[in-house]
């Protein structure tokens, strides 16, 4: 892999995980245009964790107040901390299920859904939940405090879908977050929070794929850039969706959807 190419993936990695665009299906689509097939998922997992870097570098004072406030309600009874206890139990459920029924929707996952064709439709199906929650569907208010069990449980279902290629795990939480009747705050917060544990499960799973081998099949210095743009356009990605979320503008992201949609569909 040559530095230009570490770079635009790092790039396309970046920028699009947390843009309700679907990463996966851009870097498939990467992969394709640079005439690469990377065999299981170890070079896109290697991209997420600088994903996961700089979420837990962004919220790192949040992460702090929710792990803290987990142990103080649960070893003391700080009635203070209860909110942060109870919202850790919902990143926990989100997780497990998403971990649960993500397994099983993976081992149906063949080869056919990340064709271009396949791709092109699910980010249809993006674009149309996108404009729907926007346009069609009031924003709801409830906050972090307010925040119930089966809002949880909505969100680690639409979590889940983004198992397919083309479906994108940051629009399907915020999608969902937004249709159970949380805020606009609340709901990227929780998007963003679930990114970890769900990225890190998937590490673990891949680290076998994660060999000696795979750093020298690619070449460690392009893979060192590949991870160092990935984490500086994430970054960049964290602050753009939220820019966009207040400003109402998830439809303009829906019409970028429909058009590589179609554009995958057509070429």
């Amino acid at each position: 892999m040559s530095y230009l190419e570490a770079l635009i993936f790092g790039f396309i990695q970046g920028i699009t995980e947390f843009l309700p665009v679907s990463s996966t299906a851009h870097i498939i689509i990467t992969e394709h245009l640079f005439g690469y097939d990377f065999p299981g998922l170890a070079f896109e997992i290697y991209l997420h964790l600088a994903s996961i870097l700089a979420v837990i570098l962004f919220f790192i004072k949040d992460i702090y107040i929710i792990i803290k406030g987990f142990f103080k309600f649960l070893l003391y009874r700080d009635q203070a901390e209860k909110i942060n206890f109870y919202f850790s139990i919902y990143i926990i459920i989100a997780t497990f299920i998403t971990g649960f029924l993500g397994l099983l929707l993976k081992r149906a996952v063949t080869d056919y859904m990340k064709t271009p064709t396949f791709m092109g439709f699910a980010l249809f199906i993006t674009a149309i939940f996108l404009i729907f929650i926007e346009r069609f569907h009031d924003y709801g208010k409830r906050t972090t405090s307010q925040m119930k069990y089966s809002d949880s449980i909505i969100v680690g279902l639409g979590q889940t879908l983004a198992v397919l290629p083309g479906i994108s795990r940051s629009g399907a939480t915020i999608v969902s977050g937004l249709w159970a009747g949380l805020s606009r705050e609340t709901t990227v917060r929780y998007s963003f929070l679930l990114l970890i544990p769900v990225i890190l499960g998937s590490t673990v799973l891949s680290l076998e794929e994660m060999t000696t081998g795979f750093f020298l099949e690619l070449g460690t210095g392009p893979l060192l850039l590949s991870f160092l743009s990935s984490f500086v356009f994430s970054i960049i990605g964290i602050i753009w969706l939220i820019n966009i979320l207040k400003k109402s503008r998830l439809v303009y992201l829906a019409i970028y959807c429909f058009f590589i949609g179609t554009m995958l569909i057509i070429f």
